[in-house]
């Protein structure tokens, strides 16, 4: 039967859900930068403007091309963060690519890194792309979204994803999310307040917050977890008028409105190799962040993907706080050893 053969490739821990994308990353000079209008060190839907951005990298830089997508990302690094404890085949991931090789490469990057995947396929828009522009080990992102942008609530009605997302017992959104389909997250949000299981969200970058504000508060009241860095925290503050302390801001994001009330709502501020900032229960504490040698930094891409995968691996098998943000540190400090979201060596993290 259909359901037997989806239960052995997946033990029902961890689902994510968001925009699956193709990397195409490159070292580039400050010129790059200034003739697409890019910022370093931010992320941003691709307008008009930057459509020319891909064939240029892939002309003129010889580009990399890797599995990315943040909360793709994030499920992989927890999957493979889940194998070194012996948990193997623990995530899923639905999100939409098109018919076409970088679908399928995306496809195969998360089998082998152990997830299950449950991609909608749009058969009329080509799989979607982030430009990743490196400069100086810093990361700029220009995604276009493409056949991401096409998921529908209708793929959460198949039998397979009723099977995935009913058999597991955490979910992962990142905010990327919201601009393609808050119906979609509101099926798996409610389904996870109905179950008393633990929907987790990412802000993801200070323009979902600015510009889809809507959504932002639509989803916050689903949250148990609530990631971001220090930019997003800092946006989410100034726009809410909560003040600059963003310790003071975590607590007052933690004290927000809640559909479950039977669990506090737990947030997560990383500030990059400064310490992170977790408020629950009316409580701040900071973990200090150890530093990495710059010459043994490759650029930062994925990060904070990564750091999240690293805290949901420890968080789905029953581990407090403090185990899941120091595995969160070891998955960043990781991945910014290496080019994006790149798994190529077993996990040696222990706890």
């Amino acid at each position: 039967s259909i359901n037997k053969n989806i239960m052995s490739c997946f033990n029902g821990l961890l689902m994510g859900m968001g925009n699956p994308l193709l990397d195409i990353s490159a070292e580039v000079g400050q010129d790059m930068l200034d003739k697409y209008d890019v910022k370093l060190d931010s992320a941003i839907l691709a307008e008009d403007k930057h459509q020319p951005i891909y064939k240029e990298l892939v002309d003129s830089y010889n580009p990399q091309y890797i599995a990315g997508g943040a909360t793709q990302n994030s499920i992989r690094v927890a999957q493979w963060m889940l194998k070194s404890d012996g948990l193997n085949d623990a995530t899923a991931y639905m999100g939409c690519v098109g018919k076409d090789e970088f679908g399928e490469t995306l496809a195969k990057c998360a089998k082998e890194d152990g997830v299950l995947t449950h991609y909608m396929q749009d058969e009329t828009t080509p799989t979607g792309t982030c430009a990743v522009l490196i400069k100086d080990g810093e990361r700029s992102l220009v995604a276009n979204l493409a056949a991401a942008n096409n998921f529908k609530p209708s793929h959460l009605e198949t039998e397979k994803s009723k099977q995935i997302y009913e058999a597991a017992k955490y979910y992962y959104i990142a905010g990327f999310f919201l601009t393609v389909s808050i119906e979609s997250l509101k099926i798996v949000a409610e389904h996870a307040v109905a179950t008393n299981k633990v929907f987790c969200l990412n802000l993801s970058a200070p323009f979902i917050i600015d510009f889809f504000g809507d959504n932002v508060a639509e989803a916050i009241p689903y949250a148990d977890y609530l990631f971001c860095n220090e930019s997003e925290a800092e946006t989410y503050a100034k726009k809410h008028n909560l003040g600059e302390d963003l310790k003071e801001v975590a607590l007052k994001v933690a004290a927000l409105p809640k559909k479950n009330t039977s669990r506090p709502r737990t947030v997560v501020f990383t500030q990059g190799d400064k310490s992170t900032i977790v408020a629950v229960d009316g409580k701040v504490t900071e973990y200090a962040v150890e530093p990495l040698s710059k010459d043994l930094l490759v650029d930062t891409n994925g990060a904070g993907d990564a750091f999240v995968g690293g805290f949901l691996s420890q968080l789905v098998q029953g581990k407090d706080i403090e185990a899941a943000v120091k595995a969160g540190h070891f998955a960043a400090r990781y991945i910014i050893q290496v080019s994006g979201t790149t798994l190529s060596k077993d996990c040696d993290y222990k706890a």
